[in-house]
C-alpha cells in the first residue's frame, strides 16, 4: 500500500484541498443564509442547484476534455469555481446562490472527472482498488477537515469564502505538475432508466431515495442547525459526524456485504437510519443526540451507495457494468436535486426537527422496498456476487465505472 501511495501522493494531496475548500463551502452556505435569513424554502432551491450543476458536469465536461484536453479542461474549470466561491459573499441573494451552486456544482463534476481519469491512468490493474480505496478516504477526510476550519473565521465575512477559493486554487498544482500523461477519458452512455429498473429494481430505487438522503444531509444539515440555534462550531461538529461515521462504516458494511446476501445488509443499515433519525426528531435539540445521530445516519448513508452499486452489479453482465454505473449516477443524482427540495418545504411548513422526518421516511422507504425485493428474487450465491468497494456518493462516473470493473475482475480471480 505505501507504494501505491507514492505514486499518486501528489494527487491525493491535490483532492485533499479541494474537498477541503468544497467542503467548507458547503456548510457555509448553510451558516451564511442564516445569517442572511434566507429561508429553508430558500436555501433548499440553492442546495438543489449544486446538484443540477453536477449532473450537468459528469454529462458535458468528457465532451470538453475530447475538444480541449484535459489540461486545459481543469484550469478553466477550477478557475470558474474559485471566482464562483468568491462571489458568494458579494452577491447575497438566493437566486444568484442558485446560479452560482450551478456553477460550481458543474466545476466540481469537471473537476472529479478530470482528476479521477489521471487517478485511474496512474493505476494498474493489480493496484486499482487500493488507489481507489486511498482516494475515497482522501475525499472523505477533506470533507471532515473542511469542518475544523470554519471555526477559524467567522461566517458574517467573507474571509472564510476567500480560504475555500484559496483552497481550491492551490490544490491543482500538484494535480497539473503531476499528471504528465494524457489518458483516455470515454464514459459508457448511461443505461436507460428503464432497462436499469428491469435489471436491478432495488438498485435503482434505492439510489434515488439514498441521493434524496445524502444531499438532505450534506447541503440541509448546516441549515437546520442554524434554525434550531447552533453555534458555528457545533454547526461544524455536527457535520463532520456525518462524514466521521461514513469513514469509520465503510469496511465493516463492505465485508458483511460479501459474505451475506447484500439486500439483508441494505435492508438492516437502512433501519439503522431510520431509526437514527427517530432518534434527532424525539431528542429535539439536545446537542449530543443529535451528534450521535448524525454519527449513525451518516456512517450508513455512504456505504448504502456502494452497496446499491455493488447489488446492482451483481445481476448485469461484466460488459454493462459501465452503463449500469452511469445510470445510477444519474438516478442518484435526481433525487439529490429532489431531497433538499423536500426537506426544504417540510421544514418551512412544520418546523426544522422535520429535517430528520423527512431523513426518517426515506430510509423507511429503502428498508421497506429492500425488504419486497426479497421476496421476489432469490439470493445470489456469495460466490456469484461482485466484490465490494467503497465507492462514495461525492464521485463522478469515472471512479464509479472503475470501481465496478475492478470489482468484476476481483470476483473473477478470487471466488467465494
Amino acid at each position: 500500500m505505501f507504494r501505491v501511495l507514492t505514486s499518486i501522493w501528489a494527487l491525493l494531496v491535490g483532492i485533499v484541498l479541494i474537498m477541503l475548500g468544497n467542503g467548507m463551502h458547503f456548510t457555509l452556505i448553510g451558516l451564511r443564509g442564516g445569517i442572511e435569513g434566507f429561508s429553508a424554502t430558500e436555501l433548499s432551491i440553492v442546495t438543489s442547484g449544486y446538484f443540477v450543476g453536477f449532473l450537468s458536469g459528469a454529462r458535458y465536461t468528457p465532451s470538453l476534455i475530447r475538444n480541449v484536453g484535459h489540461v486545459r479542461v481543469f484550469a478553466a474549470l477550477g478557475s470558474f469555481m474559485s471566482a464562483g466561491l468568491i462571489a458568494f459573499p458579494l452577491l447575497t441573494e438566493p437566486w444568484a446562490w442558485t446560479l452560482l451552486r450551478l456553477l460550481v456544482g458543474f466545476c466540481m463534476s469537471g473537476i472529479y472527472v478530470t482528476a479521477e481519469s489521471w487517478l485511474n491512468d496512474a493505476s494498474t490493474n493489480e493496484t486499482r482498488g487500493k488507489v481507489l480505496s486511498a482516494y475515497m478516504i482522501a475525499q472523505t477526510l477533506g470533507i471532515i477537515g473542511a469542518q475544523a476550519l470554519l471555526t477559524l473565521g467567522d461566517a458574517g465575512t467573507s474571509v472564510l469564502f476567500i480560504g475555500a477559493s484559496i483552497l481550491v486554487s492551490v490544490s491543482f498544482a500538484p494535480i497539473l505538475l503531476t499528471a504528465s500523461r494524457t489518458p483516455e477519458t470515454e464514459l459508457a452512455r448511461p443505461m436507460p432508466l428503464k432497462e436499469l429498473f428491469v435489471g436491478s429494481p432495488l438498485g435503482t430505487v434505492g439510489m434515488i431515495l439514498l441521493g434524496s438522503a445524502y444531499a438532505t444531509q450534506s447541503g440541509m444539515g448546516a441549515v437546520f442547525g442554524t434554525l434550531i440555534g447552533m453555534t458555528k462550531s457545533q454547526i461544524a461538529l455536527f457535520v463532520a459526524m456525518l462524514f466521521t461515521g461514513a469513514l469509520l462504516f465503510q469496511y465493516p458494511i463492505g465485508w458483511l456485504s460479501d459474505r451475506i446476501d447484500r439486500r439483508q445488509i441494505i435492508f438492516a443499515a437502512s433501519v439503522i437510519g431510520a431509526a437514527s433519525s427517530l432518534l434527532g426528531w424525539m431528542t429535539g435539540g439536545g446537542l449530543w443526540p443529535l451528534m450521535i445521530s448524525a454519527f449513525f445516519v451518516g456512517g450508513i448513508t455512504t456505504p448504502l451507495y456502494a452497496l446499491l452499486l455493488a447489488h446492482t452489479n451483481d445481476f448485469l453482465p461484466p460488459e454493462d457494468m459501465p452503463a449500469a454505473s452511469g445510470g445510477l449516477v444519474f438516478t442518484f443524482g435526481i433525487g439529490a436535486i429532489i431531497g433538499p427540495l423536500v426537506t426544504g418545504w417540510a421544514m418551512e411548513r412544520s418546523s426544522p426537527i422535520a429535517f430528520w422526518l423527512v431523513l426518517a421516511v426515506t430510509f423507511t422507504g429503502i428498508a421497506a422496498y429492500a425488504l419486497y425485493r426479497m421476496t421476489q428474487r432469490s439470493a445470489l450465491p456469495a460466490s456469484q456476487t461482485e466484490s465490494y468497494i467503497g465507492v462514495v456518493p461525492t464521485t463522478s462516473p469515472v471512479a464509479v465505472e472503475a470501481a465496478s470493473v475492478w470489482a468484476a475482475e476481483q470476483a473473477e480471480e478470487n471466488p467465494t
